[in-house]
């Protein structure tokens, strides 16, 4: 059902997994949307659709159709927002644009935001426009970040360490489809084709997702690191991630390890996890109940559990696992909850860094209180001396 009062909304890649779970979420929302506008290829122009605003006719993306929009959502390729995001943008009186593709997200003029962490940075102020070019952040970054972030602002992350078990939607309904067709090819002992994955996904786990970088990395893994670092804040947080392609069909898992700049009390992170905004905690063992990419998928919240103390870093350190839907949590959902913002800013997110007030452990803390009761009874001691002797 469409508001009469409220704005015109265009999605590109109408027609691809993002593209549908947008239009989910704006309606799940009740995101106020006058008009809805949906941009696809020419395989899908013309052709009419129902949503929840009504039945809506398929176009072909122009500049000039969509430089109309109040909002414009890119679910498309990076190429296809390299070549229009920016031109769009500049238009002016024209839409904000929030894309989904990893083509601005390391453009230092582009914030890349997850609304409940940094959401601030799209405010307004010292005289500023508001930005008109927004990156959404890489599903695998998203879904860490919700639980990392309360758990960055109360005891601070030193080093992390990430590996993830990343579902056959991250490469989109293509991959998904070559996921079904293969299971059932191989149950039926035939051939498996595979086009979109660098090996048959079915009964298989491929540790390569992307291109290889230089550094042995590839590309995916290098995101967790490049954008972790931009949505907090912190340029030099150390960050490692290895990326595994598992045979699931939705909903990405990731294990976490965490080196803690101050003590991490276990018992604090997860009173802390289990009152963060967009965050279930799934943690009790001796029940069976932790957070699995089952449970998670189709889920608005990310799900987090198996919190222990590291038995690497010690009383510096926690382990934990969590699962999200990444078409969700990592793209359409985060998406949206970026225009639900840009309409109602919040001016503080829900979890703030502050700044360390004391990096001492309680037996360092004794011994400078002991050295300063030493030093405050000398003192004494040769002022009542001199008090004696002048009299």
């Amino acid at each position: 059902m469409t508001t009469p009062s409220g704005k015109t909304v265009g999605i590109c890649g109408a027609t691809g997994a993002v593209g549908i779970e947008i239009i989910s979420v704006l309606a799940a929302h009740k995101f106020p949307v006058k008009q809805l506008v949906l941009f696809a290829s020419s395989r899908s122009a013309g052709k009419k659709v129902e949503t929840p605003f009504g039945e809506v006719t398929i176009s072909l993306f122009s500049v000039e159709k969509a430089a109309k929009l109040d909002y414009v959502f890119l679910a498309v390729s990076g190429d296809f927002s390299l070549q229009y995001a920016k031109e769009l943008a500049a238009v002016p009186n024209g839409p904000v644009v929030i894309d989904n593709s990893s083509a601005f997200r390391r453009d230092p003029e582009t914030p890349l935001v997850i609304p409940e962490i940094n959401g601030h940075v799209l405010i307004q102020k010292d005289g500023k426009p508001q930005p008109k070019l927004i990156a959404n952040p890489n599903c695998t970054t998203a879904i860490a970040a919700m639980a990392l972030w309360p758990l960055h602002c109360e005891f601070g992350i030193k080093k992390l360490i990430v590996s993830t078990y990343q579902a056959a939607s991250g490469a989109g309904a293509a991959g998904m489809e070559e996921l079904a067709d293969g299971a059932k090819a191989f149950l039926a002992d035939e051939p498996v084709t595979y086009k979109v994955f660098s090996y048959p996904l079915p009964f298989n786990l491929i540790p390569h997702i992307d291109k290889f970088q230089e550094n042995g990395y590839t590309k995916e893994e290098m995101k967790v690191t490049w954008e972790t670092r931009k949505i907090f804040g912190e340029p030099n947080l150390a960050v490692s991630c290895t990326a595994a392609r598992i045979p699931i069909m939705r909903a990405h898992s990731e294990a976490l390890s965490i080196e803690t700049e101050k003590p991490a009390n276990i018992a604090r992170a997860r009173e802390i996890l289990a009152k963060a905004d967009g965050v279930d905690l799934v943690d009790e063992p001796e029940k069976l109940l932790y957070p699995m990419p089952k449970n998670a998928t189709k889920k608005f919240n990310i799900e987090a559990g198996r919190l222990r103390k590291s038995l690497v870093f010690g009383d510096h350190g926690l382990e934990l696992f969590v699962s999200g839907d990444q078409l969700l949590r990592g793209a359409a959902l985060n998406a949206v909850l970026i225009a639900e913002f840009l309409e109602n800013p919040r001016s503080t997110p829900q979890f703030t860094k502050k700044p360390t007030t004391c990096t001492l452990s309680k037996d360092q803390q004794q011994m400078v209180l002991g050295l300063v009761a030493g030093v405050a009874v000398s003192v004494a001691s040769v002022l009542a001396y001199g008090l004696v002797k002048k009299n």
